[in-house]
């Protein structure tokens, strides 16, 4: 498979499902995914490249979670591995591997950088949406989310230290990041469940 061809997303979507049954863990990488395809457009990059780094980043995380953080076992290497010998091209599989700090694998594109900019912030907004009175992210503002990041108690499952150096190392101010992930999580709220409810109907 040449550097221009790219697996389809349909196939991704299958192999993320396959190796997947938590259905909070499918919407996080869908969320990732529409994240990282606005950041793309954002940027000039392909947003079906970008797109299939979000969707597959956590594909093997349920099968082999890795909380030993092996730099070289289970997540995020297995799932590489897995991908590369079905033609993935090589910059998906380093953004992959990047989002990991302890893979040791230096961030260096702009898809890497930005895969680890919106994967924990991506959880954060999911959070945040879900206590809302509608559990809608159309609801959900930067500030509200700034807010739920100073309660160490709300999602504490999300590393703030990775959502501020993501922001940091994508070179973008955070209040604007996180603003315009949720934007992009906005525009696949059915997809994500996050859609809600209308409130007072």
């Amino acid at each position: 498979m040449t550097d221009t061809t790219l697996p389809d997303r349909d196939s991704a979507l299958a192999l993320m499902q396959e190796y997947t049954a938590s259905e909070s863990l499918r919407k996080h990488m869908l969320s990732v995914e529409a994240a990282m395809r606005a950041y793309a457009e954002r940027l000039g990059q392909d947003p079906e490249r970008w797109g299939l780094a979000g969707l597959l980043h956590d594909f093997d995380y349920e099968r082999f979670p890795n909380d030993a953080h092996s730099a070289t076992e289970e997540h995020p290497s297995h799932g590489v591995g897995v991908l590369r010998e079905r033609g993935y091209p090589e910059d998906i599989l380093e953004a992959i591997m990047g989002h990991a700090s302890y893979t040791g694998v230096p961030r260096e594109s702009a898809m890497a950088k930005t895969l680890f900019a919106v994967d924990e912030l991506t959880g954060l907004i999911t959070a945040t949406a879900l206590v809302k009175p509608s559990r809608s992210v159309h609801d959900v503002e930067a500030r509200s989310v700034r807010k739920k990041m100073k309660d160490k108690a709300f999602a504490r499952g999300v590393s703030r230290e990775d959502v501020i150096r993501g922001a940091e190392e994508l070179g973008v101010d955070l209040d604007e990041h996180i603003a315009f992930v949720v934007e992009a999580m906005q525009s696949r709220a059915a997809e994500l469940g996050l859609q809600g409810t209308v409130i007072g109907d």
